[in-house]
C-alpha cells in the first residue's frame, strides 16, 4: 500500500507536471513575475468557471477577507457576525480593521452558522454576516440573504473550503459558492481543492463599484502608478502561481468528484457504527449521491461520541494515518478574541463538536486499499 498523506500535493503534481513546468519556464523566461499575462488570464477564467462579474486576486486568502472589509467601508465599531467554529483567519481580519466581532454557535449537522443564533446575535451596531462555507458546503444562503436584507446587512462569504462547490436555492436554480453575498474570499492555500504552490487568494464580486475599488486596493491603493486613491495594501497574486492554478483550473471539477468518491466510499464503510458520525450533505441529497455538487469535501470530517477521538487521534498516528483536529479550541475560548459577552451556554454546539470532530485523509488521489485500510483501522479502534 502506497503512504497515506493527508494531503497528496505531489501525487497531483505529477499528473500536470509537463504544463506546470512549462508554464513556470515561460514565466522565468519572460520575468514577468508579477501582474504578468498568467495572472490575467487566470483571472478571466475564474469568473467564467465561477459565472461571476470580477474576480480580483491577491496575495492570499487572509488577505482576501481582510480586503473585502475594507472594500465595503466598515468602520471602527461595526459589529460583524461569524461563526465560533472555524480557523481563526476569519475573526482575525475584523479585529486587525478594529471591527467588533460578534461569534455565534453552528449546526450540529453541518457545522456552518446556526440561523437561529444569528438572527439573536443581530443588533443596530450590526453591519455585516461573514458566512464560513466549512469543510466545503455553503451555509444556508436563503436564509442568510434574507436576513441580510431584513436588516441591510453586508454578507462577506468565507469561501476558503467550498470553491468549486454548488449552492441550491428553494427555487432550485444553483450558483456558485463565494458568488452569491456582497462579495466572497477564497484561498488557494496548496492544500485547498484548487491550490497552488505556496500562498494565494481572491475575491470575487458582481458589484462593479466594489470590484473598482478593491481592484485599487491591492495594489497599494493605486488604479494609476504613483496616484494613491484609497488606502490599500500590498497583496497581489504572483504569476507562477496563477500558471498552477491555471493548470488546475480545467480539473476542479474532476478534483471534486474524486473526493465525493472517497466520501460515499468512506460513508458506506461507516454505515451502522453508533459511536461515528459521518458528514451529511444539503440541498435535500440526503447522502452523498453520484450527481451531488453541494459538497466537495475539502474535508471528510467524522464526529466520535463516545469520548474517544483523542485517543484515537493517537492510535492512527501509531498506525501511520495522518488525520486533523479542526478545531480542538473554539475561538471564543481563544486568549486572542475572549469577550466578557459570551457565555459557554452561547456555544453548545461549538463546545461540542471540538471534543469530537477528527477529520480523515481526504485528497484526489486516494485509493480503495487506503480507504479501507484508514476506516477498518478507526472502527476497530472505536468499538474496542
Amino acid at each position: 500500500m502506497r503512504k497515506i498523506q493527508m494531503v497528496d500535493l505531489n501525487g497531483q503534481y505529477q499528473s500536470i507536471k509537463e504544463q506546470i513546468n512549462s508554464s513556470i519556464a515561460n514565466i522565468l523566461d519572460t520575468s514577468a513575475y508579477i501582474n504578468g499575462p498568467e495572472v490575467h488570464a487566470f483571472q478571466k477564467e475564474l469568473e467564467e468557471y465561477l459565472g461571476v462579474k470580477h474576480v480580483i486576486p491577491c496575495a492570499n486568502g487572509t488577505d482576501a477577507l481582510q480586503i473585502a472589509m475594507m472594500g465595503l467601508g466598515l468602520q471602527p465599531g461595526d459589529e460583524v457576525i461569524t461563526v465560533d467554529f472555524t480557523f481563526a483567519a476569519t475573526v482575525e481580519v475584523i479585529a486587525l480593521l478594529q471591527l467588533t466581532p460578534v461569534l455565534v454557535d453552528v449546526d450540529v449537522e453541518t457545522f456552518n452558522i446556526d440561523i437561529a443564533a444569528l438572527e439573536r446575535a443581530i443588533t443596530p451596531k450590526t453591519r455585516a454576516i461573514v458566512p464560513v462555507h466549512l469543510f466545503g458546503q455553503c451555509a444556508n444562503m436563503d436564509a442568510i440573504m434574507a436576513l441580510a436584507k431584513k436588516h441591510d446587512l453586508f454578507v462577506i462569504e468565507d469561501n476558503a473550503q467550498a470553491i468549486g462547490a454548488n449552492y441550491k436555492w428553494s427555487d432550485g436554480s444553483k450558483q456558485k459558492a463565494g458568488t452569491i453575498g456582497d462579495v466572497g474570499a477564497t484561498s488557494f492555500f496548496p492544500s485547498k481543492n484548487l491550490g497552488c504552490y505556496g500562498d494565494g487568494g481572491a475575491i470575487f464580486t458582481n458589484d462593479d463599484d466594489l470590484a473598482h475599488t478593491i481592484r485599487g486596493m491591492v495594489n497599494h491603493g493605486m488604479y494609476e502608478r504613483y496616484h494613491h486613491d484609497v488606502v490599500g495594501v500590498n497583496s497581489r497574486l504572483d504569476s507562477i502561481q496563477a500558471a498552477v492554478l491555471r493548470a488546475k483550473l480545467p480539473l476542479l471539477d474532476s478534483y471534486c468528484d474524486a473526493r465525493r468518491k472517497a466520501a460515499r466510499a468512506y460513508t458506506k464503510a461507516f454505515e451502522g457504527q453508533e459511536n461515528i458520525i459521518v458528514p451529511v450533505t444539503v440541498n435535500n441529497c440526503g447522502e452523498i449521491c453520484d450527481t451531488c455538487d453541494c459538497h466537495v469535501f475539502h474535508q471528510y470530517t467524522l464526529r466520535i461520541t463516545n469520548g474517544k477521538r483523542d485517543a484515537l487521534v493517537a492510535h492512527l498516528a501509531e498506525k501511520q494515518i495522518p488525520c486533523g483536529v479542526y478545531y480542538p479550541i473554539p475561538l471564543h475560548s481563544q486568549k486572542a478574541y475572549a469577550d466578557e459577552r459570551y457565555r459557554e451556554s452561547d456555544f453548545p454546539v461549538t463546545n461540542q463538536l471540538v471534543k469530537e470532530v477528527v477529520s480523515l485523509p481526504m485528497h484526489t488521489e486516494l485509493d480503495a486499499e487506503q480507504i479501507d485500510f484508514i476506516t477498518e483501522t478507526v472502527i476497530g479502534f472505536v468499538n474496542g
